[in-house]
């Protein structure tokens, strides 16, 4: 595997990016504007999934790293029950719940993926590089 110099480099980073853009846009539609609070959630859960990627990563250690990933994980579960309460109210379509659901899922094991892989690798991570060592010497 090579190594990943930023965040937004991490597939799983980019599909959540996508997902997120998707969720912003089902949500400004007029079906939603009635519910604030669902808004509000399903906004943030969608947005909690790329930025725990995006932090667990700036940590610059695996261990942390892999914490805030199923952090990540855990709101991609938190967004899929959301769509369900979505689809209850008829605030979006079968077809939108199963795109988005499809994406969604697809993230999750993205995430886990990549969570399997840093368990089962040997690098600890950036910040116990020696080269991260010497530069915070300066």
């Amino acid at each position: 595997m090579t190594t990943i110099k930023k965040f937004e480099e991490i597939l799983s980073w980019i599909e959540a990016r996508q997902l997120n853009v998707l969720v912003g846009e089902l949500i400004d539609d007029d079906r939603f504007k009635r519910n604030f609070r669902l808004i509000g959630q399903i906004e943030g859960s969608a947005g909690s999934i790329m930025d725990n990627i995006a932090e667990g990563f700036e940590r610059g250690g695996n261990k942390e790293f892999i914490q805030f990933l199923f952090v990540a994980k855990a709101s991609c579960g938190e967004l899929g029950s959301q769509l369900y309460r979505a689809i209850d109210r008829n605030y979006i379509t079968q077809e939108e719940f199963e795109i988005l659901s499809k994406k969604t899922l697809g993230v999750s094991g993205l995430l886990q993926k990549f969570i399997n892989y840093l368990q089962d690798t040997n690098l600890k991570g950036s910040k116990f590089s020696t080269k991260s060592l010497n530069n915070n010497k300066l």
